[in-house]
């Protein structure tokens, strides 16, 4: 096969939740690109729909908002379902929607921390992921075949030096978002152990912190963040999640399963 044709995905459907912005949209615009139909959600059924004229504008290629509570198995369900019956077919799960880490409500020290807004964080990041994966995975079963990507961090392997934070008098990370993004990791493993001999790939990308002008991040502490970086640089939105996104949805990696894709510039390393 050209190894061109390999990141080809045409023909294919990709569920990408929280596909309206940041990461979700940049990983939404490449596999628009490879030329995939898209299903994208958001918690706001508006913000799905404007992202979705933009990309059908853009590559030409037909795409699907559906507003999504993946905290809720319920919705999950009725949102998988409509996905399905779209096209008659899910190919590509991108599991997107969480976040939290970095600009999480209220205090983020442990000992400050609301025990209900830890719990929320949970529900989210990892029992949303694992209800998204259930619902597609028993689709792609019957397909014989699929590509699940969970979206992780890098905090679930590395331990935060918060004093960055500190200095900078800034909120920080709260650990619920670490234990998360590391069930997550756990997660993608033991779901590829499961479902590869089905015909289905699980893998996992952790990013690292991202950067663009759309999320008003604080000058000092991107300044902070990039020295401690062997790139020397964050990740970039619109650029830096997208080739790896691309490689875990296309054929390009059918024989990779069971693997966490860690997008950093090489923060996680350099401690």
């Amino acid at each position: 096969m050209n190894v061109m044709d390999m990141f080809k995905l045409n023909g294919k459907v990709a569920l990408i939740t929280g596909g309206a912005r940041h990461l979700g949209r940049d990983m939404a615009n490449a596999l628009a690109e490879a030329g995939s139909d898209l299903v994208i959600t958001s918690r706001t059924l508006s913000n799905a729909e404007i992202s979705a004229e933009e990309i059908k504008k853009m590559y030409g290629i037909e795409v699907l908002p559906l507003e999504l509570d993946q905290s809720n198995h319920a919705n999950v369900s009725q949102t998988v379902k409509k996905a399905y019956e779209w096209k008659g077919h899910i190919d590509i799960l991108i599991n997107n929607a969480g976040g939290g880490g970095g600009s999480t409500s209220g205090p983020a020290h442990l000992f400050k921390r609301n025990p209900k807004d830890a719990e929320n964080l949970i529900a989210v990041n990892l029992i949303g992921a694992l209800h998204c994966c259930q619902e597609v995975a028993k689709l792609m079963a019957e397909q014989k075949s699929g590509k699940i990507i969970n979206i992780a961090s890098i905090a679930g392997i590395v331990g935060r030096d918060r004093r960055m934070y500190e200095r900078l008098n800034m909120n920080g990370q709260p650990v619920d978002y670490a234990a998360a993004k590391g069930g997550v990791i756990g997660m993608t493993l033991d779901l590829a152990g499961l479902l590869s001999p089905m015909g289905i790939c699980v893998n996992a990308i952790s990013p690292g912190g991202f950067t663009g002008p759309t999320r008003g991040m604080n000058d000092a502490f991107r300044e902070a963040y990039s020295d401690r970086t062997p790139t020397g640089h964050m990740g970039r939105d619109e650029v830096d999640i997208k080739g790896a996104a691309l490689f875990l949805a296309s054929p390009a990696s059918d024989y990779v399963t069971g693997q966490n894709l860690i997008v950093d510039g090489g923060f996680s390393i350099w401690q």
